[in-house]
């Protein structure tokens, strides 16, 4: 088991009055931050608030972006040019760092939302086009991977920084891509189950597929969804499991590949 992981969540996705998420209550346990850009979800105001937050709370900062797809919450698969799509991350990157400076603090990590991630997962040219695009903008920003899959492949290929991340919350199919969320037992609900298995995980040193299958990887840091009813349960749920194994909760640094 490993002295120290960093725990993350996605967040800053409530848009105007529509409020999604207890960023609040998740900030007061995770270490690092992901945080919407505005593409798939956020605003100005809550990018604002959420960065304040994180500052305050000593939480890293870590640019989320996503498809243009406000109506799906960027969870619809696009076909966008890549030229385009590198584009649109460097604007969503420019985005959070003005933010983030201005209240306080830098952005240290990116992460790909959605339908995004889940194609850089599979795709290592789109992967590589939208981190040489956050790259362009800041060559020390760490890269936030899907651990085992097309993303880390091309964080690795860049000479990237990275963080190598599992998820807490998500079923994981054998080659390291995440079930599809429309299948039964694809988003894990149960806080108990949460903590246990991402426990096994640590212990394993490797992700474990709903198959059973043991895919040995590097992980750096352990990420849950902030829109989910359950998630500050799950977080509580995950640090004090954590914690009570020995293992200490502390932001990620961020090694090359």
């Amino acid at each position: 088991m490993q002295e120290s992981i960093d725990l993350n969540a996605d967040m800053g996705e409530s848009f105007g009055p529509w409020k999604m998420g207890d960023d609040a209550a998740l900030l007061d346990v995770v270490s690092s931050a992901n945080i919407a850009c505005g593409f798939h979800a956020g605003d100005a105001d809550v990018m604002a608030a959420t960065m304040a937050r994180a500052v305050a709370n000593d939480v890293g900062i870590g640019a989320h972006p996503g498809f243009r797809d406000l109506q799906g919450f960027g969870r619809r698969r696009m076909d966008v040019p890549h030229a385009t799509l590198a584009n649109q991350v460097r604007y969503q990157v420019g985005a959070a760092q003005g933010m983030a400076r201005a209240a306080g603090g830098a952005v240290r990590h990116l992460k790909l939302h959605g339908a995004l991630a889940n194609m850089a997962s599979e795709n290592e040219n789109l992967a590589r086009a939208c981190y040489e695009a956050a790259l362009s903008v800041d060559p020390d920003i760490i890269i936030m991977v899907l651990a085992g899959t097309a993303q880390e492949a091309a964080a690795r290929s860049l000479g990237a920084r990275m963080a190598c991340e599992i998820f807490a919350d998500r079923a994981y199919n054998a080659d390291c891509t995440l079930v599809d969320r429309r299948q039964p037992g694809a988003v894990i609900h149960d806080a108990d189950r949460a903590a246990a298995r991402i426990l096994e995980m640590l212990r394993a040193g490797a992700i474990i597929a709903e198959d059973g299958t043991h895919i040995p990887t590097r992980i750096d840091t352990i990420c849950l969804h902030g829109d989910t009813p359950e998630a500050v349960g799950i977080a509580k749920s995950l640090r004090a499991g954590l914690e009570a194994a020995g293992v200490r909760v502390a932001r990620f640094e961020g090694a090359r590949g």
